[in-house]
């Protein structure tokens, strides 16, 4: 027993050391580089809170043991139609009402769709991955200048500071945490991840559970839309077509097991996102290409999953 708590205690830990490392590696080559610290905080803290704000939602579905790889092409509609409610009103509030509830209703249908047809969540997400895409060009063509939907810069230039978007991410931050932490639903999903069969045999609602879910997860999506809009206000088809991806490394990299369980933890989002984005600054400080910064990446991701993976065979009951 005392062997295992050490375990678990080291997995805990573990991403936040790695994170620190990442810090001290990234200032000790800013200075031998004589890069301008300030602007380069500047510039990772921008990088990450839109990966932080989806990743953090994201959690709630992660925790249930699934996954959602269409969450880069909502995010892509919503702030498409985002930007259309814009233009359409000149009113940034209705901007940031769009873009949520847009992300908030494509979240649901995905949930809507896995409950009705009794299907795993990740098999309805690929399917809407596909609608989205073609969502995303017919948007595109008919509200478009060309290939793209535009917001006027100074629209958006008051809030496009690093200030507002702390803001932003700290408020969503909070309320996920207390959900997450101090509301029945996080307990009753990491127990669903644990073990789904042992849960629908208590008498928990899965499909209930998933909704909720998707339903936090939207709400970040569209968060994330709103502050992609401030920060690029010209869209295109490959507007957030990495986040997809960089959710699910940033979440393994923060330390969360892919199989979800009671081990999910929201803080995972925010580690494991400013670490990906250090790794990545401290690749460019060596001049490395992008090929081989995404080599890194997956190398570590694979590791992680692989370590995660291997120690939770041990433990889990069977599902």
């Amino acid at each position: 027993m005392k062997k295992q708590h050490i375990k678990d205690m080291i997995f805990r830990i573990a991403p936040i050391v790695g994170l620190l490392i990442l810090f001290a590696l990234f200032m000790v080559f800013a200075v031998i580089k004589d890069i301008n610290i300030p602007y380069s905080m500047k510039n990772i803290l921008n990088q990450s809170v839109i990966v932080i704000v989806v990743a953090t939602g994201a959690i709630f579905i992660y925790t249930l043991g699934s996954f959602d790889i269409s969450l880069g092409a909502n995010m892509c509609v919503s702030a498409l139609i985002g930007a259309m409610a814009y233009n359409r009103t000149g009113s940034v509030l209705v901007m940031l009402g769009a873009c949520v509830l847009c992300a908030v209703l494509i979240s649901l249908v995905c949930s809507v769709l896995a409950s009705v047809f009794h299907l795993p969540v990740f098999v309805t997400t690929i399917a809407m991955l596909s609608l989205l895409n073609a969502g995303v060009l017919m948007l595109i063509g008919a509200n478009g200048t060309g290939d793209i939907v535009q917001v006027p810069a100074d629209a958006v230039s008051a809030i496009n500071t690093v200030e507002f978007k702390l803001l932003v991410l700290c408020l969503y931050l909070a309320v996920c945490i207390f959900v997450f932490n101090f509301l029945k639903l996080g307990r009753e999903e990491k127990f669903v991840g644990g073990n789904p069969e042992c849960a629908r045999l208590t008498g928990l609602n899965n499909s209930r559970l998933a909704i909720l879910a998707f339903i936090m997860a939207g709400i970040g999506v569209g968060l994330g839309s709103f502050l992609t809009i401030t920060y690029a206000p010209t869209l295109s088809r490959n507007t957030a077509s990495s986040v997809g991806m960089d959710v699910i490394i940033s979440i393994v990299f923060g330390g969360m097991p892919v199989s979800g369980g009671a081990r999910s933890k929201i803080y995972s989002a925010v580690v494991g996102a400013l670490s990906m984005t250090l790794l990545s600054q401290i690749m460019l400080m060596l001049n490395l290409n992008s090929g081989i910064s995404q080599m890194v990446k997956a190398i570590i991701f694979i590791l992680v999953v692989y370590i995660s993976m291997s120690d939770n065979k041990k433990n889990n009951l069977p599902r």
